[in-house]
């Protein structure tokens, strides 16, 4: 158990993690708790008292020695404590031991996998990789997990390098999505939406109105939803009935 002490009181934090930046020749420090500081970074933690355990500076955490006002107002130009520790959050270095730093990588490495796995399927047979054999392919291309990248965006590297390296044949799974538009106004919009569509299932008019099935890149999901918004005078609708391409006969896969 860390116990950490302030001029006023003291304080038994458990569980801490400690953030540190060096300014004007001095070393300043906040305690965290420990998993909190990568999911406040990657922006899944947005309330900052779960990611705070005091809103106090220290010079050490450890020894609970507390910086003094004067030293926030020259090192970071505000006595405000809180502003501090933000900036300490945001810019300064997780402390953690090697064992610690190895189990997060690894970690880390195994929830870019299952990113990739849940978002990809093999070309051949429109099936999504085990997460198994799309962690193989990450080791065999030689990945390296960037600790201060967030998985999702580090996924997404992994499925353009997959691909360009040809270590094994991958692509986006497809999205399957209803859109319904006025025959009038949507004559071109549905032309573009065709033309972006890896295969169209249902192309029927009636009643004035285009109604579309297919199977798109989740990329164009923005690129659709702005051409609707743009073309049909906000008439045009959209439906995404499905994230991956299966095979009749597998389970559906959300």
């Amino acid at each position: 158990m860390s116990k950490i002490f302030t001029p006023t009181n003291q304080m038994r934090l458990t569980n801490v993690a400690i953030v540190r930046m060096k300014k004007t020749g001095k070393r300043f420090e906040i305690a965290c708790y420990k998993n909190k500081v990568l999911s406040w970074r990657s922006k899944v933690e947005k309330d900052i008292d779960e990611v705070l355990q005091s809103h106090t500076v220290f010079l050490n955490v450890s020894k609970g020695q507390v910086a003094k006002k004067d030293e926030l107002q020259k090192a970071f130009g505000t006595d405000d404590s809180t502003k501090v520790c933000l900036e300490i959050l945001d810019k300064g270095e997780l402390q953690v031991s090697e064992k610690e730093r190895h189990a997060q990588l690894e970690s880390t490495f195994k929830d870019i996998a299952t990113i990739v796995s849940d978002k990809c399927v093999n070309p051949e047979t429109k099936r999504p990789y085990p997460v198994t054999m799309i962690e193989k392919g990450m080791k065999d291309m030689h990945f390296s997990v960037k600790p201060n990248r967030n998985s999702k965006q580090q996924a997404l590297d992994v499925i353009k390098q997959l691909q360009s390296s040809g270590v094994m044949p991958i692509e986006r799974a497809q999205m399957r999505l209803r859109v319904q538009l006025p025959a009038k106004e949507g004559k071109h919009a549905r032309k573009r939406i065709r033309e972006m569509s890896s295969s169209v299932e249902e192309d029927d008019c009636a009643d004035g109105q285009f109604t579309m099935v297919c199977l798109l890149d989740p990329g164009h999901y923005r690129a659709v939803d702005e051409l609707l918004r743009a073309e049909t005078k906000g008439k045009g609708h959209m439906e995404l009935l499905s994230l991956k391409e299966v095979r009749e006969g597998d389970s559906a896969l959300e």
